[in-house]
């Protein structure tokens, strides 16, 4: 696993700062979401989700949740909740969250 400097930073949600994620969850950097570019964390936090449903993204097949800012409710990216694919079933239970829906905080 990679590792991205202080794992005790946080990220926070751009419009009202509540904190979602800590650095040390960040598992990748290299994802694309509605926005542009999007972080996958293993766990976030101070979220509520949208309903489920299954969408075709890039690499196949998803049953996913919208996840949205407990506080303001920003909508900040989503959960893979089930992957149809087994080579993409790592990405089951992480989070995308895009990079302009949030700042880092050390």
């Amino acid at each position: 696993m990679e590792t991205y400097g202080d794992p005790s930073a946080t990220y926070r949600c751009k419009n009202c700062q509540n904190p979602i994620a800590f650095r040390g969850e960040l598992l990748s950097k290299s994802y694309r979401a509605k926005s542009g570019k999007a972080f996958m964390f293993s766990h976030a936090r101070n979220i509520v989700f949208g309903p489920k449903q299954d969408r075709s993204l890039i690499t196949g097949m998803y049953t996913i949740a919208g996840i949205f800012c407990s506080n303001c409710g920003e909508e900040l990216g989503w959960k893979y909740l089930q992957a149809y694919e087994a080579r993409q079933k790592f990405k089951e239970g992480k989070f995308i969250i895009e990079t302009a829906k949030i700042t880092k905080y050390y």
